[in-house]
């Protein structure tokens, strides 16, 4: 049998061969052999069952095993004449050609692998990046917002007005068309005003009222609301106050307090906390920067710059997952035209080449610069990413694991984390080096 492995560039290969219809004869016999020492046939002795029986009943299933012996005959021998190792393979190989013609198989085997990827001065390519200013009122009143969230209010015993920040005790019934409805009603309820947890225009309906003040709010339920009887009617909430409360922050800030607002520092001071609020904000400033504006940029140099060998077959791969979203989205009638015309669909699915390749070689590019920076994310980072997303949108963490872990995500998430610390490393870096 005549073998050719042949090196295309350094992520992608092809091994050729014509198997002999007389090596898939052998290969049949070979296995027939093999299984009547073990099968039970009645009228014959265990391991006494002839070859020509085993062949008689298992014909069809020993023909495909010696085509699938031959073919992996054909793979191990590449990969060896090829010098590959197999710790650098990329997903399955793709069997490109299966022709058969007069018992002998004319076989072609695609093969991927990591390609060599040099990626010297991509640091050159981070954009400049100025560092967000933050004022001292901005630390003032971040620190005040986190004094707040530690601070219980208090009643406020001078006659008022209600405003915005306060926080009402109230009483109120809700009402549509004339008609109380259930649980449009409570005692003694707790409300900050402004923080928009009622329905709009509640809040500000309050606004102004004095403790024993009733008052009729007239609101409207948004059309979008979770009671559909209530959804987009207009309602009149019976209100009286009973009390104003309010929280009062002291300027001076005791160690007590230091310490929950820096629970891991054993010297907590002051100047400690305006700095760790001053890094906070200027991070929260970067966030959308580096995000929005920085990261698309640096993505472009690193495409423009960095020539790399791609794996074809991982790229029709993306371009595949990329057909199979819009056919999901199309319609009914839209699927059919494409089922019918081979051409309209092999035009459809060639608009995501430039994607794919621009996808799959952004991936192989952030994998290298991780290596090159030493950006690490073990399980335990996933894990924790998956718990935090799932308690915020409201999931049982452990039914979310599982359910990334099923639809084989984890990979996926994983290195979403390493681009995302690889980056915020870089551009920090970039920015603090000025």
């Amino acid at each position: 049998m005549k073998i050719e492995a042949i090196k295309i560039d350094s992520a992608n290969a092809e091994i050729k061969a014509v198997i002999p219809a007389s090596l898939i004869e052998e290969n049949e016999t070979k296995i027939a052999k093999q299984a009547a020492k073990t099968m039970d046939i009645a009228g014959f002795r265990k391991g006494k069952v002839p070859v020509h029986i085993v062949k008689a009943r298992y014909g069809s299933k020993l023909v495909e095993d010696a085509k699938n012996d031959a073919v992996r005959s054909v793979y191990e021998s590449g990969l060896k004449d090829l010098s590959i190792d197999t710790s650098t393979l990329i997903g399955e190989p793709t069997v490109e050609k299966f022709d058969e013609k007069d018992g002998e198989i004319e076989l072609v085997i695609a093969i991927a692998t990591k390609p060599e990827i040099k990626i010297d001065g991509y640091k050159e390519l981070i954009p400049e990046i100025e560092t967000p200013e933050v004022s001292d009122e901005d630390i003032k009143q971040k620190i005040n917002t986190m004094l707040k969230g530690l601070t219980l209010p208090s009643r406020v015993e001078e006659a008022r007005e209600l405003k915005k920040g306060d926080t009402a005790l109230f009483d109120f019934e809700g009402f549509v068309d004339g008609e109380a409805f259930e649980g449009g009603s409570a005692k003694g309820h707790q409300l900050e005003i402004g923080s928009g947890n009622f329905i709009p225009g509640f809040e500000d309906g309050m606004t102004g009222m004095k403790v024993g003040d009733e008052k009729d709010v007239k609101v409207t339920f948004p059309a979008e609301y979770g009671a559909k009887n209530l959804a987009g009617k207009d309602a009149i909430f019976k209100v009286k106050l009973l009390e104003i409360q309010e929280i009062v922050i002291s300027d001076d800030i005791d160690s007590d307090t230091l310490k929950k607002l820096l629970p891991n520092e054993k010297e907590a001071t002051v100047e400690m906390l305006n700095e760790r609020v001053k890094q906070q904000l200027v991070a929260e400033k970067l966030a959308p920067i580096y995000h929005d504006d920085i990261k698309p940029k640096y993505v472009d140099a690193l495409l423009s710059k960095f020539d790399i060998d791609l794996p074809k077959t991982i790229v029709e791969q993306e371009m595949d997952l990329s057909m199979r979203k819009v056919l999901q989205e199309m319609k009914e009638e839209e699927i059919k035209e494409f089922s019918t015309d081979l051409e309209a669909y092999k035009t459809k699915r060639e608009e995501f080449r430039e994607d794919a390749v621009n996808s799959v070689k952004i991936t192989f590019l952030v994998d290298e610069l991780a290596k090159a920076e030493e950006v690490v994310v073990d399980d335990q980072a996933v894990m924790q990413t998956l718990y935090y997303e799932a308690i915020q949108m409201g999931q049982n963490p452990q039914e979310m694991l599982k359910q990334y872990e099923d639809q084989g995500l984890l990979p996926a998430v994983k290195m979403a984390i390493v681009e995302d610390r690889l980056f915020n490393k870089l551009f920090n870096d970039k920015r603090e080096s000025k």
